[in-house]
């Protein structure tokens, strides 16, 4: 493990202790599994011991991130079977099939509810949140996210060279889905022989996104250690912190959240059950913090892109301009999201702050060898002070 001798920051060594409980101690963390549990559980634990009073919320969540896409992938085959056989009526089938698999799979993308999304498997999950006040008057809220749960370990996250793969075949698939739809609208009107032919492209991705989603699902989960006991982990030192240097006007919501891994249901089940009681919120998502960076997302998404609140990246510019020895930068992600999309989905400016390099380099990614001893507590160190001064400075603004 990666050290500098002499640290003196006790509140980052707390962190590291968390980031070695959740993995190591705990391990894998899949979610809606047993390990995932008990990772919520010491969060929990971990904000009572500081004077907090934090509640776990249960909600019911999808128990893979993969078989949506699955069911969609097998709608377009069954789409591309139907076409020929019974002229406009089974084109007109195929192509509504078509229709419905895309259309879904891109809701799903978003994180919106969909016909794929109520059709799987679901297990429970929790949420563990707890809220600070401020030292002065209350004149905003900041909730800060770190996921409990750790990714599953496919083969499209072991190299760089996979996951550039996965990224291109996400974006041609796209394309040859939606070509798909729109030549069997032809086909019903028409009915020209050449259609259906002209559609074993499509039918081609169809079989090589089962096939992806079905190896993803076979793999072991990760132990998680920068993805994401970093995230989880820094919360709770952060609620250390502000619970001994207190805000003055903002009060801090800690939620650590189940089930980011399989489309983020814990942070939509926290801002379905919180976001009315919210005065003037921001959001800050943790991820992958300990081994690269700080650095602030600006762009995200699979297909669909979310941007972080353009104020927000602004202060994030102006702290590392202002602490250029803490080397934050910006960065943006293909082929991933965070939890910043929940927020801002629902208006409420966010951004994430993160261990990603300069171009979307995320070490160790949904990998096996996601584990402690990874970590580096240099990085660690100028994340934790990038991160405090981050929020003092919003702090300072909701003063004005």
């Amino acid at each position: 493990m990666a050290s500098r001798p002499g640290s003196s920051s006790v509140r980052v060594t707390e962190w590291l202790k968390h980031i070695h409980v959740l993995a190591d101690e705990i391990g894998p963390r899949g979610s809606t599994r047993e390990g995932e549990r008990r990772g919520t559980q010491y969060c929990a634990e971990s904000l009572t011991r500081i004077g907090l009073s934090p509640r776990i919320d249960s909600f019911r969540s999808a128990r893979s991130i993969y078989q949506p896409h699955l069911l969609a992938s097998a709608l377009l085959l069954v789409s591309f079977v139907l076409y020929p056989l019974g002229g406009r009526v089974t084109a007109a089938i195929a192509a509504a099939l078509s229709a419905i698999a895309l259309l879904s799979d891109l809701m799903e993308l978003s994180f919106r509810d969909n016909l794929l999304r109520r059709l799987v498997p679901k297990g429970t999950s929790q949420n563990a949140v707890a809220e600070q006040k401020p030292r002065g008057e209350h004149r905003a809220d900041l909730v800060l996210i770190g996921h409990v749960d750790s990714h599953r370990t496919p083969i499209i996250f072991s190299s760089a060279r996979w996951l550039a793969a996965y990224r291109l075949f996400t974006t041609a698939a796209f394309v040859l889905f939606a070509a798909q739809i729109l030549l069997y609208v032809l086909g019903a009107i028409t009915t020209w022989e050449w259609i259906w032919p002209a559609t074993i492209p499509s039918a081609v991705g169809a079989v090589l996104l089962a096939a992806m989603c079905l190896q993803s699902d076979s793999t072991p989960f990760s132990h998680g250690a920068n993805d994401n006991a970093t995230g989880a982990g820094l919360v709770l030192a952060l609620a250390r912190e502000f619970a001994e240097r207190p805000l003055q006007h903002t009060r801090l919501w800690y939620a650590l959240t189940g089930c980011e891994e399989v489309q983020h249901y814990g942070a939509i089940d926290f801002f379905r059950r919180y976001a009315r009681q919210l005065l003037r919120p921001k959001t800050i998502a943790f991820e992958m913090l300990g081994c690269a960076g700080p650095s602030w997302l600006v762009r995200e998404g699979v297909l669909i892109p979310f941007h972080a609140d353009a104020e927000m990246v602004r202060l994030a510019q102006q702290i590392a301009l202002s602490h250029p020895q803490w080397k934050a930068h910006s960065t943006v992600v293909s082929g991933g999201n965070t939890e910043m999309a929940d927020a801002l989905r629902l208006g409420i400016p966010a951004i994430t702050l993160s261990g990603w390099g300069p171009h979307g380099e995320a070490p160790w990614w949904h990998m096996v060898a996601d584990t402690v001893d990874k970590m580096d507590m240099e990085v660690l160190e100028r994340a934790f002070a990038f991160t405090t001064a981050y929020i003092r400075a919003l702090d300072d603004r909701a003063a004005g």
